[in-house]
Order: C-alpha cells, then structure tokens, then sequence
C-alpha cells in the first residue's frame, strides 16, 4: 500500500487542476545512483492494465508490479525547506540511502 500525506495530497490536486488533465500520479523505481535505486514520478493521464492504484486524501497513486515491492509501504509526503521543496519518500524497505540522498538500496 502506497499513502500520501494531506500536504501531498494537495500539492498533486493543485498540479493535475493547473494541468487540465490527468488522473493520478505514478511512483515508481529505476535503477540508478550511488546505491541502486531511485525513485521516480510522473502524471498519469491514462491508467495501464497492469497498474496497481491506491487512494490517499481523494489522489491516486498509480504503481507498476515491478516498483511495489521495493516501495511497499511507502508515505508520499511534500515538504518545503527553506528555498527548496519537493516529494520526500517515507519508504520503510529501505535499508541504506546514499550522501547525496537520490538512490537507495533495499
């Protein structure tokens, strides 16, 4: 099961209204980075067969087979610090992180 926080939730709403289109956001893994893996997002437009779909807060987290098993349980959550922000991933699968914190290992 993939969740997102309120603040997440939100922050997708807002992006897929100024899109005009789409019905979730896709979370997924590609290899890649100092440790192995590394996640990745993007709008959905079109849901595919295969696809796993989890509702949080009224948005859909839309997953393929491959990813969820390294992101079982994660929490999607949207934070801002300082001049920056962006997605934090609350993933407990894993087991390592590299320094600069955009690949992971399970």
């Amino acid at each position: 099961m993939i969740t997102m926080t309120e603040k997440a939730a939100t922050h997708v709403a807002r992006y897929l209204e100024r899109r005009g289109k789409g019905v979730g956001l896709r979370l997924g893994v590609k290899t890649t980075g100092c440790s192995g893996l590394a996640y990745k997002l993007e709008y959905v437009d079109e849901l595919l067969p295969e696809d796993q779909v989890f509702e949080s807060h009224g948005i859909k987290v839309i997953v393929d087979p491959k990813s969820l098993p390294y992101i079982d349980g994660t929490e999607l959550d949207f934070a801002r610090e300082g001049l920056n922000e962006g997605f934090k991933f609350n993933n407990p699968n894993v087991r390592d992180e590299c320094g600069c914190g955009e690949s992971f290992r399970v």
